[in-house]
């Protein structure tokens, strides 16, 4: 059980305690002083901001134990660190909370066990607790406590008088409450005829025990003078404080597998010596008494063993060994009974088979009475079945005759079904090969069909492009007819030029035989007039026939009509 589990215990009782009401819940108010409360013992630095944050007033309600579960664990339990504060500060504060409201002592003083004895068995219920809630006491940590408690008074605990009691109290969960356990303890049942003071100081002794802890004389280092420490035991440290409220610690030895115990012999006025050797130093201490030291070399050697094993404490490994025994005899127990259980089902069952064997037996012997009377029965039904057998034997003969005759019959009535069912087969046979006829047929008829409708898809096809053909020789004999009127036009407006020309070259010819006529007078004017025609016939030829590339000039003297020849026949081939 490590720490977190301890605290969370004590702390379980302290919000039980302020749940007046018992409805699982909390006032806010109240949660923030146990908070506040618990920074104080536990020496954690408050953090009031937190604190007022998580239990601000516009939350609705008290707060359940899963409610305040997150900033206990967050901001109290997460803080706390083993050794920086003393514990039994912690559990007197949440023992103050529960006790007020769950303890109640006898109100005329006759309690066995005072107040503070009854905080110290309260610490140690909780030490030897289920780690269950609400938490209870099993029957045999019961008894172990008690045990205790009597052989540390030099007294022997009444067993069957415990298993007594323990079965007349009503148990929750299969144990008891602390409440319940100091109810019995008060009630000096098991403890009767001691005294007080002897009962608080076996308290006392097994507290100390259990909690491991107490005074010793200590030798110093360096002055060596004996100074009273308290002492407490863990696992891994043996630390030491100036009083019980460890509120100032001296120092710490720590403890490992190679350190070891031994007892020392008396010296310097002291007694019950011992002292504890580590690998760097030995510390020298003195116990009260013989037993006192007996207990602490004891302990220290169990911490170091058990350091060495890697366990936590011896009552708390002794604890858990005495709870692996108990689930041990409860898993014996649970087989025990279970195999009682079988037992007892195997012996019903072989009551029954018994029962059943015997009903059997009774059945058999009716069965061979009846079977007696069957086989009477029997045989004069076959004596009666035999003389039935005759007659119909006879009977049989007869209708066999019938039969025979009658199968002649069938066999020519089957013979002309033969027939029949041939002449249906042959039949069937040519109308199988007429229908696979008429399927060919009626598939070449559908590629007939399929070619037929491709060709005049294609006839479409092609009416579309001699219709796109035709309309455009349409266009094109209008465009010609266009262009052939535009040709017409311009023949019939070089043939006006051609007349004027001929006309203009009479006039020449005229001229010239008048120029010939008068050459001899007037060379000049001939000269001219020559010069005239000749550059007249350039700009006719200019004008009738375009100069293009590769075309070579018409000769001049070759006449005026000679340049219409070519520009004539060019006209004529394109009119075609």
């Amino acid at each position: 059980m490590d720490l977190r589990a301890e605290l969370l215990k004590s702390i379980w009782y302290a919000f039980t305690a302020l749940d007046v009401e018992k409805s699982g819940k909390v006032s806010k108010s109240q949660l923030k002083v146990l908070s506040h409360n618990l920074y104080t013992v536990l020496c954690i630095p408050h953090d009031p901001v937190a604190l007022e944050e998580h239990f601000r007033d516009d939350d609705d309600g008290p707060v359940s134990s899963q409610g305040y579960m997150p900033y206990l664990n967050k901001y109290i339990l997460d803080k706390v660190e083993e050794g920086a504060f003393v514990k039994e500060n912690f559990d007197e504060l949440c023992w103050t909370l529960t006790a007020k409201k769950n303890y109640k002592p006898d109100r005329n003083g006759n309690s066995v066990v005072s107040h503070q004895d009854a905080f110290k068995l309260w610490c140690l219920f909780n030490f030897l607790s289920e780690d269950k809630y609400p938490l209870i006491m099993v029957p045999d940590e019961v008894e172990y406590l008690l045990k205790k408690i009597c052989t540390a008074m030099n007294v022997e605990l009444n067993s069957c008088e415990l298993d007594d009691y323990l079965a007349q109290e009503p148990q929750g969960q299969g144990g008891l409450t602390v409440w319940q356990f100091l109810d019995m303890v008060n009630s000096g049942r098991f403890l009767r005829g001691m005294e007080q003071e002897a009962i608080s100081m076996a308290v006392e002794e097994v507290y100390q025990e259990v909690i491991e802890d107490g005074y010793l004389w200590k030798k110093g280092q360096l002055r060596r003078n004996w100074s009273e420490r308290w002492f407490m035991l863990k696992p891994s440290a043996l630390s030491y404080y100036m009083s019980e409220e460890r509120k100032e610690k001296k120092g710490s030895i720590t403890l490992d597998k190679h350190c070891c115990v031994e007892v020392l012999p008396d010296r310097d006025g002291k007694r019950c010596m011992f002292c504890v050797k580590t690998s760097s130093r030995t510390y020298e201490m003195s116990a009260s008494d013989t037993r006192q030291r007996q207990e602490w070399t004891l302990a220290i050697q169990t911490a170091i063993r058990l350091q060495a094993e890697g366990k936590k404490s011896l009552h708390k490994d002794l604890k858990q060994k005495r709870r692996e025994q108990r689930e041990q005899r409860e898993q014996r127990k649970a087989a025990k009974e279970e195999e009682t259980q079988r037992l007892r089902q195997l012996q019903e069952e072989k009551e029954r088979k018994l029962q059943e064997l015997e009903l059997l037996k009774e059945a058999q012997r009716q069965a061979e009475i009846l079977l007696q009377e069957e086989e009477q029965r029997r045989r004069q039904q076959h004596e009666e079945m035999q003389r039935t057998l005759e007659i119909q034997l006879r009977e049989a003969e007869q209708a066999r005759a019938s039969m025979q005759a009658e199968m002649v019959l069938k066999e020519a009535e089957a013979e002309q079904q033969r027939k029949r069912i041939l002449e249906l087969e042959d039949m069937q046979e040519r109308l199988q090969e007429a229908l696979q006829q008429e399927v060919k047929a009626r598939q070449d008829e559908e590629a007939v069909r399929y070619a037929q409708a491709r060709l005049l898809a294609e006839e479409e096809e092609k009416l579309k492009q001699l219709m796109k053909l035709k309309e455009e020789q349409e266009e094109y004999i209008i465009k010609t007819q266009r262009e052939k009127q535009v040709l017409k036009q311009e023949m019939e407006n070089k043939n006006k030029c051609l007349e004027e020309a001929q006309k203009q070259l009479e006039e020449v010819r005229v001229n010239r035989q008048r120029v010939d006529q008068d050459v001899m007078v007037a060379q000049r004017k001939l000269r001219q007039a020559s010069t005239n025609v000749k550059h007249w016939n350039v700009q006719m030829n200019r004008l009738m026939h375009p100069i293009g590339p590769g075309d070579k000039r018409t000769n001049v003297s070759g006449g005026v009509f000679a340049g219409y020849q070519p520009l004539l026949s060019r006209r004529d081939s394109s009119l075609k």
